[in-house]
């Protein structure tokens, strides 16, 4: 059987930075920091108080407010960027386009779900009973509702369904809607991920765990990739959704094609539920069967957009990897790296995501967004040219994305210009 071609004819974002991924791209390649103290909680007894909170988000502007009062935060901004998306690439009315509603799927994911629904009707019952709990709790909180929610809205009644593996969720969830539409089970998918764990479990939680960064005087400085004075990452919210559609299927009625998607790779540590294998062997092998699966070299990389979370077991086991696969910046200069979760915070199931929109934005661009912060590079991370700072202008044909969930669980994808 001859796999079909898969490329990417819509996007959209919710950020730090606002809506859109024009917001989005324009922030990151000036190298602005999304990162602010947190407005929206009580942080009198947070340790952690800063974080990539999406900024001025009033549902209200795009729901009806009965039926935002329905939806989680993360509900929320699955479907202000699945409309980006959609409107982006022209999918709004299928039927008038002669669409088969059931060859059009989608999997938008979250790792965590509704947080703040759960906290919430947590202390209701706790202070009222369990009869006071929401009638609404369950389907505002479960994972898979912006999945359900967008293809009720836009009659999308193809495969549905969420992928659940931590940090990995928004690249598992793009890589399996092209695995969906390469294999013949859909012509077009709607894919992606979002969270809105900045909230007191998601905060509390993470900070107990000592993952996050407690740079509470310098937020836009906290988020700090490769660098040797980092202290943890800063956790982010929002929403990246593109849209997937088979080549031809996209040709045929005309779509505006960004990139195309050519490889996926996956594996598990099988290591630690929190650490990364130090010699970053399961990372090694999800590039190189993304590789295998572009039917490409090493050497045919331009770019990648890392992991890079600025905990310091993730970054030397992700550059080492890396690294060992690519080489490092003497031995492959033309390859460049950078983290934008350096600018954008970790946006968990997310995050994936809107690193892919990313890439598809310096492929289309020719632009490679920056490693802000990095000012004294560790020593024990590998030898790599981390575009510290500033973004740079380069020709990119090819650009991967990588994404390491806690549990061992690693994907990476392959875009190429068309």
């Amino acid at each position: 059987m001859n796999k079909r071609r898969v490329v990417i004819t819509g996007l959209g974002a919710v950020s730090p930075y606002g809506i859109g991924v024009d917001t989005l791209w324009k922030n990151l390649v000036e190298g602005k920091s999304g990162i602010r103290t947190i407005q929206g909680l009580n942080l009198e007894k947070h340790v952690v108080k800063i974080a990539g909170e999406v900024p001025d988000f009033n549902p209200e502007d795009y729901f009806d407010p009965k039926e935002a009062r329905k939806m989680d935060r993360f509900i929320q901004f699955a479907m202000v960027a699945a409309e980006e998306a959609v409107k982006d690439a022209n999918l709004e009315n299928i039927e008038e386009l002669g669409i088969d509603p059931y060859r059009v799927g989608v999997i938008v994911s979250s790792a965590a779900g509704g947080y703040r629904t759960f906290e919430e009707n947590h202390l209701r019952i706790l202070e009222k009973g369990p009869s006071k709990c929401s009638p609404f709790t369950i389907p505002m909180m479960i994972v898979n509702m912006p999945s359900g929610k967008i293809s009720i809205k836009y009659g999308f009644k193809g495969l549905n369904k969420v992928v659940v593996s931590a940090c990995a969720t928004g690249t598992h969830s793009v890589g399996d809607a092209f695995r969906a539409i390469q294999y013949g089970d859909a012509d077009i998918v709607v894919a992606g991920g979002s969270e809105a764990t900045v909230c007191d479990v998601g905060i509390g939680a993470f900070s107990s765990a000592r993952t996050l960064s407690k740079r509470n005087d310098e937020p836009q400085k906290a988020s700090r990739p490769y660098d040797k004075d980092r202290d943890g990452f800063v956790m982010g919210e929002g929403a990246g959704v593109l849209v997937l559609e088979e080549y031809e299927h996209a040709k045929k009625r005309g779509a505006h094609i960004y990139a195309e998607v050519v490889g996926y790779g996956q594996t598990a540590d099988a290591y630690d539920v929190v650490a990364p294998a130090p010699d970053g062997a399961g990372a090694v092998k999800a590039m190189e069967f993304a590789l295998d699966d572009a039917e490409l070299k090493p050497a045919d990389v331009d770019y990648i957009n890392t992991h890079g979370t600025s905990t310091g077991l993730g970054d030397v086991a992700e550059s080492l990897a890396v690294a060992k696969v690519f080489g490092d910046k003497v031995q492959n200069p033309k390859l460049h790296v950078s983290s934008t979760k350096s600018m954008h915070g970790h946006m968990l199931g997310a995050t994936g995501a809107i690193e892919c929109i990313a890439c598809t934005k310096a492929i289309t661009e020719g632009i490679v967004p920056p490693t802000i912060n990095l000012d004294n590079q560790d020593e024990h991370v590998a030898n790599l040219d981390y575009t510290p700072h500033k973004a740079v202008h380069a020709n990119i044909d090819v650009a991967l994305s990588n994404s390491f969930g806690f549990g061992g669980q690693n994907a990476s994808l392959i875009l190429k210009k068309l």
